[in-house]
C-alpha cells in the first residue's frame, strides 16, 4: 500500500512537472511572444515570464534586435545603358511582433526579395555617374521605398548601404582614360594660368627697374653670381636694348634718306657691268640709261 502511494506521488510530480514546462515560458529583455489560443491571437506578452495553458496556447517568439541583411548582387542595367552588379546590406528591426507574425508569412525572406526588386528598380533609373559618385541619395530612395513596402508587417527598416558596384573592364578603361584626360586639362589650365600670373609680374618687375638704370645692373651682377655658382666657363654679356634701338635709328634713317635721294652713287665694278656708252646721273634714283650710243657712220 505504501508502496503504490509512493509511485503514485512521483507520477504526480513528474506530471506537473511536465505542465510546468510546458506552461512556463522564459522571454530575454530583447523578445516578445506573440500567444494564440486556440487558433485565434490573444495579442503580445513579454519580456520576463509567460504562463501559457498546455495544449491550448501556442505561443511564437520574435526577435527585435535589429537584423542585418546581406543583400546578394545584383545584375542591373543603368539608364545609360551600363550593365553592372551591385550588392547591398539592409537594417531592419521589428516593431511590431503582431504584425510581423500575422501579416506576412516569414518577415525575414520577404524583407530580402523586396529589397533586392528595389535595388535593381532604383539603379536602373540612375546613371553610371551618379551610381558612383552620389550613393548617399540613392541608398535614401532605396531605404525610403523598402520601409514602405515593409511598414504593414511591423518592420521598420533603418538604412541601406551599398557596399560594392562591378562594372566591365573596358568601361573601367575608358573611365581611367577620361579621367586621365581631365587631368591634362587641368594642368594645362594651370600651366597657362601660372604664365599669365608669371608674365604680370615681370611686366611689374620691369616697370621697378626701369625706374632705376641701377636696378638692371645690380641685376646683372646677380645673374653672373648665379651663374658662377655652377661652376662653369660661361659668360654673359647683356646687350642693353637701348644701344639696339640706336642701331635700328639708324638703319630706318639711312633707309629714309635713300628713298628722298635716290640711289648712292655706283662704285666702280658696277660701272663696269653696265652697258657700253650707257651714261649714268649720279643722283638719280635708280640706274637709268640717260642716252644710246650713236649710230655708226
Amino acid at each position: 500500500m505504501i508502496t503504490a502511494v509512493i509511485v503514485l506521488l512521483i507520477t504526480l510530480m513528474v506530471a506537473a512537472a511536465v505542465v510546468a514546462g510546458a506552461s512556463i515560458r522564459i522571454l530575454r529583455e530583447y523578445e516578445r511572444a506573440v500567444i494564440f489560443r486556440v487558433g485565434r491571437l490573444l495579442g503580445q506578452k513579454g519580456p520576463g515570464l509567460v504562463l501559457l495553458i498546455p495544449a491550448i496556447d501556442r505561443m511564437v517568439r520574435v526577435d527585435l534586435r535589429t537584423i542585418v541583411l546581406d543583400i546578394p548582387p545584383q545584375a542591373v542595367i543603368t539608364r545609360d545603358n551600363v550593365p553592372a552588379k551591385v550588392n547591398a546590406v539592409c537594417y531592419f528591426r521589428v516593431v511590431d511582433a503582431t504584425r510581423s507574425t500575422v501579416e506576412v508569412e516569414r518577415f525575414l525572406k520577404a524583407t530580402s526579395q523586396i529589397a533586392q526588386t528595389t535595388l535593381r528598380s532604383v539603379l536602373g533609373k540612375a546613371e553610371l555617374d551618379t551610381l558612383l559618385a552620389e550613393r548617399e541619395k540613392l541608398n535614401d530612395a532605396i531605404q525610403q521605398t523598402v520601409d514602405e513596402h515593409t511598414e504593414p508587417w511591423g518592420i521598420k527598416v533603418t538604412a541601406v548601404e551599398i557596399r560594392d558596384v562591378e562594372i566591365p573592364s573596358a568601361m573601367q578603361r575608358a573611365m581611367a582614360l577620361q579621367a586621365e584626360a581631365e587631368r591634362e586639362r587641368r594642368a594645362k589650365i594651370i600651366h597657362a594660368e601660372g604664365e599669365f600670373q608669371a608674365s604680370q609680374q615681370l611686366r611689374n618687375a620691369a616697370d621697378v627697374i626701369s625706374g632705376n638704370p641701377a636696378a638692371l645692373q645690380l641685376r646683372y651682377l646677380q645673374t653672373l653670381t648665379e651663374i658662377g655658382a655652377t661652376q662653369n666657363s660661361t659668360v654673359v654679356f647683356p646687350l642693353p636694348m637701348d644701344i639696339a634701338k640706336a642701331f635700328m635709328k639708324l638703319t630706318e634713317n639711312a633707309s629714309a634718306d635713300t628713298t628722298a635721294n635716290g640711289t648712292p652713287e655706283l662704285s666702280e665694278a658696277e660701272r663696269a657691268e653696265l652697258p657700253e656708252g650707257t651714261k649714268v646721273s649720279p643722283g638719280a634714283p635708280e640706274r637709268a640709261a640717260v642716252g644710246t650710243p650713236p649710230a655708226a657712220q
